[in-house]
């Protein structure tokens, strides 16, 4: 469901909120560190957070993690988990205690046929859709989620700040992406009903290939994913959604209710109010551009913020 640049040759983005790719750590054992060897679950007063395997999701589960440090709480790491087939179980059994999630994504996972909302719609079906026993916290403005990104130049060119206004422009532009961008709605589907916006032509690419084409003007947009460290350190223009065609994508801690104290609570709250998408984009390029440390680079964020 997200993709993007490579990373040790794989694409960082394609990992994000992806359904594939499971290694499960907890088969057998309850996880480690983490279980206590009846069904799992972490010692008493200690709570533990995971991540997805790719490294977003690791570095929110550091600055989310650290931040519950600062704060006097006990906090164990299960990073690079795996799917959401195999987290989210471990998380309503009580083997993880809070996970960085995508509201959205949580959203389809749970009902496949939620519609796209704004993030306090979202957030409300998501607490409809839980099982007793889970919750979402407080979702941060943060959000990585699709988009309809352009060069600087493409963006100039056509006086494109928005979707809407590629009506009557795209038709002389070809769109990349991978396949299922063409048949979804939040797509070309969505596009075209939403906005009227029907592009010349759609190139199915690899996603760690999307950037270069644009890059090259192979493609004149590309349906990149907005927290792409890409789209800083190449000056993309992502093209604002006014009419919600692709949802909301707000990063908001995933919790076992019984597992997380009134003090992480503060903590994971206290995060999700400062994030945003331009920072968490930055501390991505941190992390992938620059392979800096992403303990090192949460707790930098944590200070600067305050949180530390």
């Amino acid at each position: 469901m997200r993709n993007g640049i490579t990373l040790a040759g794989l694409p960082l983005t394609v990992l994000v909120l992806s359904a594939c790719g499971a290694s499960d750590p907890f088969e057998g054992d309850g996880g480690e560190g983490g279980g206590n060897g009846e069904g799992g679950g972490a010692e008493a007063g200690t709570v533990v957070i995971g991540s997805a395997d790719f490294p977003e999701s690791t570095l929110l589960a550091e600055v989310y993690g650290r931040a519950m440090e600062a704060r006097g709480v006990d906090v164990e790491y299960q990073l690079n988990i795996g799917s959401r087939e195999v987290y989210y179980s471990q998380v309503e059994e009580g083997n993880l205690s809070v996970f960085p999630e995508y509201n959205g994504a949580i959203l389809a996972y749970l009902d496949d046929d939620a519609p796209s909302g704004s993030p306090e719609e979202t957030d409300a079906a998501v607490e409809e859709a839980l099982p007793e026993g889970l919750e979402v916290l407080e979702s941060s403005e943060a959000e990585n989620k699709d988009s309809v990104t352009v060069s600087q130049e493409i963006a100039d060119e056509h006086d494109l700040e928005s979707l809407a206004d590629l009506e009557g422009v795209a038709e002389d532009l070809t769109i990349g992406g991978p396949p299922e961008f063409e048949t979804r709605h939040q797509g070309l589907e969505g596009l075209e009903d939403v906005y009227g916006v029907e592009f010349g032509e759609f190139r199915s690419l690899e996603v760690a290939l999307l950037t270069q084409a644009l890059l090259d003007d192979d493609i004149q947009a590309a349906n990149l994913f907005t927290t792409d460290p890409q789209i800083a350190v190449e000056d993309f223009v992502v093209l604002e959604d006014p009419e919600n065609v692709f949802g909301a994508q707000n990063v908001t801690p995933l919790v076992n209710s019984e597992q997380v104290d009134e003090t992480a609570r503060e903590a994971l709250n206290a995060v999700s109010a400062e994030l945003t998408t331009e920072e968490v984009t930055a501390l991505n390029e941190r992390v992938v551009v620059d392979n800096e440390n992403a303990s090192d680079v949460a707790q930098d964020w944590l200070a600067e913020a305050g949180l530390d």
